[in-house]
């Protein structure tokens, strides 16, 4: 199944509390359960003015779907084509 970045430009999300993630968080997770299996958020990573959420979805419209459900701003979605880390040099 295809794994999609998203990129959402928040201002301030880098201030964002632990409860304003946690809401976040639930909403997210509603969101996820209403729309079914097909979909699934891995995680988050939070910045100064933006947040990067890595996906599993079969298409990017449902990735689309799921911020427009949400209300979360999805300014760019990527499919991920490769993945590499330190162990990719060894090879």
């Amino acid at each position: 199944m295809p794994k999609y970045v998203i990129e959402r430009d928040i201002p301030g999300a880098g201030q964002l509390t632990a409860e304003d993630l946690r809401g976040i968080s639930r909403t997210s997770c509603g969101v996820l359960s209403e729309m079914g299996p097909d979909i699934q958020w891995v995680q988050s990573y939070v910045t100064g003015d933006k947040i990067y959420c890595v996906y599993i979805a079969p298409t990017e419209e449902l990735v689309r779907e799921h911020a427009t459900r949400g209300a979360f701003p999805a300014d760019r979605v990527s499919e991920v084509t490769s993945i590499i880390d330190p162990t990719t040099a060894e090879g």
